[in-house]
């Protein structure tokens, strides 16, 4: 499989996994199980991204990253909204092992202003939006410039949402695909 499971151990990041909690645009949980995945190819990038914020005093708070073909009609089935979410029809990178949602931390673990919370589902979540403060602004651009160094692809629409370039050309995995079903 070309999954690899990210843990708070072996990456150093802290798992906030939102989908496995009441905790999300849904207000009920999405995944039975909070475990976090990448596709090898993301998760290589992730190791980079994770080096290049340590040296800034960073750590990285995670959302979501590999997300179940079934939990993305899930989520599609709440919200049918393709300014923030990928139609499961066409795959989202999401399903492909291939995204991760996540924030920056400082140095005491507090999480950097980022204008908005995560999924909020609102213009003011876009990349550029000059409606963030200052510091907003600053901290978006400093995690834009973590991740893309890496080799990370963003989205306009979404300040956490980073993605592998040519996405698509991956498959689509399903819940069926894991070691241990997050869904069941």
């Amino acid at each position: 499989m070309a999954l690899i499971e990210i843990t708070e151990q072996t990456h150093d990041v802290v798992l906030d996994l939102k989908y496995a909690t009441n905790d999300n645009f849904t207000g009920e949980p999405v995944y039975a199980k909070a475990h976090c995945y990448l596709h090898e190819e993301a998760e290589a990038l992730l190791r980079v991204a994770i080096e290049i914020a340590a040296r800034q005093g960073y750590r990285f708070r995670i959302f979501d990253a590999f997300r179940p073909s079934e939990a993305q009609w899930k989520l599609w089935n709440h919200t049918p909204d393709d300014e923030f979410l990928a139609d499961p029809r066409r795959g989202s990178p999401h399903s492909r092992g291939a995204a991760i949602d996540l924030t920056l931390m400082d140095e005491n673990g507090e999480d950097l202003d980022m204008g908005t919370g995560f999924d909020a589902f609102t213009p003011l979540s876009h990349h550029g939006n000059p409606d963030v403060s200052p510091e907003a602004e600053k901290n978006r651009l400093i995690l834009m410039g973590i991740m893309t160094t890496a080799g990370w692809d963003f989205f306009r629409n979404e300040w956490w949402h980073y993605q592998l370039f040519d996405a698509r050309r991956l498959p689509t995995f399903s819940d069926t695909s894991l070691p241990e079903s997050m869904m069941a």
